[in-house]
């Protein structure tokens, strides 16, 4: 694979700043706070993100086979008991990169948001300012993240409430993991989503009640 591009360095001390003129700094934060803009909620970072929860779903799958087997019977077989262990240590070796990418988008989302800050705070430029709202992306997180939240949730009730007592508390183990899993994951970016709506707040500013008015100055008398 090509390797990433990497994030934008934050910006120089304010003595160590050598921009030749003031367009020449709003053509570098432009540059950066689009590339952060995109490692926030471009396709990069969603890739990372469903990654992360695929993987999840698919090692804690992997220890349901013998979960659900347990809590059956099925495996009481020597032959089949060793199978479903040794499926269910890869399965906890599937998780572990799994847990790693989700603390890993975390991370890169903190950082990612600080350096955001940082670039913005060294000037205004409206039409730049207003590309950092990116209200589809913005809301395409939110939707995600909710029906994820909504199905972790739909879960964690309807499995209990639904196992019959001869699947045994194996599969209910295995749906409550199945939903947690969602349910976290959602939370991740529910609160990426409205993160990334606070920074902007601070980056640009609604305008206030009252303002053009203000701007136009004073009456003028004839």
């Amino acid at each position: 694979m090509p390797p990433r591009t990497p994030l934008p360095p934050p910006p120089p001390p304010a003595e160590l700043r050598s921009w030749p003129d003031r367009d020449a700094l709003l053509a570098d934060r432009a540059l950066a706070l689009d590339v952060l803009l995109r490692r926030l909620l471009g396709g990069s970072r969603f890739a990372l993100f469903a990654g992360s929860v695929l993987v999840l779903q698919l090692g804690w799958g992997m220890v349901g086979v013998t979960l659900v087997g347990l809590g059956t019977g099925a495996i009481l077989d020597p032959i089949a008991f060793f199978v479903g262990l040794v499926v269910s240590v890869l399965g906890l070796g599937v998780l572990v990169p799994g847990v790693r990418l989700a603390v890993r988008g975390v991370r890169q989302d903190r950082v990612a948001r600080e350096r955001l800050l940082r670039w913005a705070a060294l000037d205004r430029h409206g039409p730049t300012d207003a590309r950092l709202r990116a209200p589809v992306l913005s809301a395409c997180w939110m939707v995600l993240s909710a029906v994820l939240c909504g199905l972790g949730l739909w879960l964690g009730f309807a499995v209990p409430a639904g196992a019959d007592p001869s699947d045994g508390l194996g599969t209910v183990a295995y749906g409550m993991g199945v939903a947690l899993v969602l349910w976290i994951n959602g939370l991740i970016g529910l609160f990426k989503a409205v993160g990334h709506y606070r920074t902007v707040l601070r980056v640009v500013p609604p305008p206030r009640r009252g303002a053009r008015s203000a701007s136009s100055g004073p009456p003028r008398h004839v």
